[in-house]
């Protein structure tokens, strides 16, 4: 199929667009960052635009069968830049995809739009209720789905839990660069919580599901996420060990350190955002039954060897982006003032 990626110069961009290139799609991106991948830069047609401008995204949609939507501004961009991508860019997506009978529009949300829940396992009826600017976006957007899935289109929404692997760095760095310069790693509370991730080629797959089954099966609302993982502690304590140099996760007490966090982040001397250190010693897991009962998913990676997978290619690849940094989840976020605590674990 003829298939355009929104956002595919980022982290779950080119991942997606390897693995459906794989499959023999033909790949339309379109970003506001370049498309800086040499393996399969020649095999893609790149637009570089902005999917809040009504030319670009015009031009990106022409030609297509199908719109696979991962661009989003992050949380740690401004409050109006969130609302104007999340909110309006998907918005002008399904009018000009529904104006030019796009069979099918595939979104991915987050399981940000849940908040802080007071039951586990969350469920895909469970109440939406987004923490902070960037969680209240992706529930505007998915409404703004649910509008266009009701006109007939058919609008497969993908809620994954935080996603890591080849490519991903963002505040994963942090552990990464902690655990390979053989530092112990703070952790808020004992990390004894249950905190659920997922590797991204299980996310592509999940998107890959969604292409290929029929619509009324796939025209549907689903949680992703790992169906293997541990506490946090155990889990990132995996990625400890394997670095090898003996040392390992440190529990700090829980309120004190929200507390200096959310002072930091208004100093903006922290990368570390409400979303982050609000729920970072809460359990957070989701149920993916639906997903595996109707789509048939069947997550191949665990906690454990995603991190584990995902630290490898930051070994691997610490020379090409050791002096970068930004908010994006393809480069290391900066520490800011966190940086300094290395010196006491």
């Amino acid at each position: 199929m003829k298939i355009l990626v929104t956002g595919g110069s980022g982290f779950l961009g080119i991942n997606l667009v390897r693995s459906l290139l794989d499959r023999g799609h033909e790949i339309k991106v379109i970003d506001i960052e370049d498309f800086s991948y040499p393996d399969v830069k020649e095999k893609v047609n790149f637009i570089k635009g902005d999917i809040r401008v009504d030319a670009d995204v015009r031009n990106a949609i022409e030609g297509v069968e199908l719109v696979i939507h991962t661009a989003a501004a992050l949380p740690l961009y401004r409050p109006e830049e969130i609302y104007s991508t999340d909110v309006e860019g998907t918005r002008l997506l399904l009018e000009v995809a529904f104006e030019n009978k796009i069979g099918r529009f595939i979104h991915i949300s987050s399981t940000a739009v849940y908040g802080i829940p007071d039951h586990h396992p969350i469920y895909e009826n469970d109440k939406l209720d987004g923490v902070g600017h960037y969680g209240i976006a992706k529930i505007k957007a998915e409404q703004e789905c649910i509008l266009y899935r009701d006109k007939g289109m058919c609008v497969p929404v993908l809620r994954p839990k935080s996603f890591i692997g080849p490519e991903r760095l963002g505040v994963f760095a942090m552990l990464y660069d902690w655990a390979y310069t053989g530092h112990n790693f703070p952790m808020i509370g004992k990390g004894n919580n249950r905190y659920q991730l997922l590797d991204v080629d299980d996310l592509c797959e999940a998107v890959c599901k969604c292409i290929e089954l029929p619509e009324e099966t796939a025209n549907d609302t689903f949680n992703i996420g790992a169906k293997e993982f541990l506490t946090m502690r155990e889990d990132y304590q995996a990625v400890l060990d394997y670095a090898g140099y003996g040392k390992r996760i440190i529990g700090l007490p829980e309120k004190p350190v929200i507390l200096t966090l959310k002072f930091l982040e208004m100093l903006k001397l922290s990368p570390l955002y409400k979303w982050v250190y609000e729920t970072a010693s809460k359990d957070s897991f989701v149920s993916i039954e639906k997903a595996e009962k109707v789509l048939g998913f069947k997550p191949k990676y665990s906690n454990k060897d995603a991190l584990i997978r995902n630290y490898k290619w930051y070994v691997d690849n610490l020379d090409s982006f050791s002096d970068d940094s930004g908010i994006s989840h393809r480069v290391p976020w900066k520490q800011g003032i966190l940086k300094l605590a290395k010196m006491v674990f």
